[in-house]
């Protein structure tokens, strides 16, 4: 096994609208379509994609979505062995806005997703002890996180922190026990409190959090492209130039490319830009996971860059 992705998984609801309601007024939105999504299953799908082995730790609900999240996830040839039903829960829900400049703004309700608990991690064990990467975000319980870092430290196994949502409650002593940590703009400002408009201003609350012990921070800034900053350097990362269609997920096709690039061979640098060119790809089509692109397509885009 490849990788573990250890998270949420959700039924993406998608409004394509062309301004957003004021409060009491209704609007009519010219298309909607439903999708299957969360950030942990996009990473896991996004990493799957590229070739790798995934196994994913995550819970749905007992609702009509739950039997089609999990046949998604094994369309794309995920380990669902570890993905449980709860009774009496509703699956996780994404209601998707997105806007005609493909801005995306987004509502969850975790459903099943925040009773994925630390005992879940204990209860996949020996299946993730196989694993050369676990893979993280944040719209699973804190505690679950944190076990899961404590087993990955605990069995020699690297750790990617996907902090997303951003939530101020993050304990940063866990947040150092990771290899690397993937924040998006905006989630580095919330984490920081520092402002994140121009790539200096990044660079300095980046420089913040590997001040505090964080090993790798890795800044996706969309069009602007990746920061990555260490104690010793600082590497940019520019974007590939696409028409954008829809950014929902783009941060995650990035995190899922960049863990099967990095379980593959350890090479970060050429994991940021497979990364990079396969969150570009991503937002020229409608969708969340239906948007990824395949191998061919990535290596074609990479190609016409070098």
């Amino acid at each position: 096994m490849d990788i573990a992705v250890i998270g949420s998984n959700m039924v993406d609801l998608i409004s394509y609208i062309d301004n957003m309601p004021k409060e009491g007024e209704t609007l009519e939105a010219p298309d909607f379509e439903i999708g299957c999504g969360g950030k942990g299953a996009n990473q896991a799908v996004a990493a799957a994609k590229m070739g790798s082995d995934v196994m994913m730790v995550t819970k749905v609900g007992d609702d009509l979505f739950a039997d089609n999240t999990i046949q998604n996830l094994e369309s794309y040839g995920i380990d669902t062995e570890y993905t449980h039903k709860v009774p009496g829960t509703s699956s996780g829900v994404a209601p998707i806005f997105v806007d005609p400049e493909s801005q995306n703004r987004i509502l969850i309700i975790k459903g099943a997703n925040q009773y994925l608990s630390p005992e879940d991690v204990d209860l996949a064990a020996e299946k993730l002890k196989q694993c050369s990467l676990i893979v993280l975000q944040l719209e699973i319980p804190l505690q679950t996180i944190y076990r899961a870092i404590e087993f990955g430290n605990e069995h020699g196994i690297p750790v990617i922190l996907n902090p997303a949502p951003a939530s101020k409650d993050l304990d940063f002593s866990y947040v150092c026990k990771c290899d690397f940590f993937i924040p998006n703009e905006s989630e580095l400002e919330i984490l920081t409190g520092m402002p994140v408009k121009t790539e200096e201003q990044i660079k300095a609350a980046a420089s913040t959090l590997i001040n505090k012990g964080v090993k790798d921070v890795i800044v996706t800034m969309g069009s602007r492209g990746v920061m990555w900053v260490t104690k010793e350097d600082v590497q940019m990362v520019n974007s590939h130039k696409v028409s954008a269609i829809d950014t929902t997920g783009a941060g995650d096709a990035f995190t899922g490319c960049f863990a099967h690039y990095l379980a593959k061979d350890g090479d970060v640098s050429h994991a940021i830009k497979m990364a990079t060119a396969f969150a570009a790809l991503s937002v020229t089509k409608r969708g969340t996971q239906a948007s990824y692109p395949s191998l061919d397509e990535v290596e074609q885009l990479v190609a016409m860059r070098a």
